[in-house]
């Protein structure tokens, strides 16, 4: 399997990368990382009455994500990263020092997007475009395979998923300052 997930990454080195993603891509990911950019997006829309239930729920699943995601799965699993296993001259970012199983960019980003795309499709849909551009990024730089990508966007969803339900069980019940107007 991981010749196959080789061959996927080489396939983007040799036919995507140019000099222009080679600029952008790593602001992408910077965008990703600790989850600051879906940090941010909660802290704006918390100004507004109507998606306050959604910062809180996004902030929750951001720090359930780290939880789960980069200190058991990660840790647990111990997975080389590609730029680990074949030595890459021109890595155009940090060489992470965590492992590579689930790609917590990606994790953070696809429980970000799902919880927006609970709250409002309108804010969920363009938030899953930025998901899946991070999650190419980890791709694109070489510092995940596609498994540890496809890992993290359902592990991102089912923490999405899990703190949605328990936030509205335990958090939102009934009628307090935290709920929808």
């Amino acid at each position: 399997m991981q010749e196959i997930e080789f061959e996927i990454l080489d396939f983007i080195r040799n036919n995507v990368k140019n000099g222009f993603f080679d600029a952008v891509m790593p602001m992408v990911t910077a965008c990703g990382n600790m989850g600051i950019i879906w940090v941010a997006v909660a802290l704006v829309i918390s100004t507004k009455a109507k998606y306050r239930k959604c910062s809180i729920t996004m902030l929750i699943g951001l720090i359930v994500g780290v939880l789960v995601g980069n200190l058991i799965v990660k840790n647990a699993i111990q997975r080389d990263r590609p730029c680990w296993i074949i030595e890459v001259q021109d890595l155009l970012i940090a060489n992470p020092q965590d492992f590579s199983f689930p790609s917590g960019h990606t994790l953070s980003s696809f429980c970000a997007a799902s919880i927006l795309f609970h709250y409002d499709k309108r804010l969920g849909i363009p938030s899953f475009g930025v998901a899946i551009l991070i999650a190419f990024s980890r791709l694109y730089l070489y510092v995940h395979f596609p498994t540890d990508i496809i890992g993290g966007a359902i592990l991102g969803m089912i923490v999405a998923g899990f703190t949605i339900k328990t936030t509205e069980k335990y958090i939102f019940k009934g009628k307090n300052a935290l709920a929808e107007e």
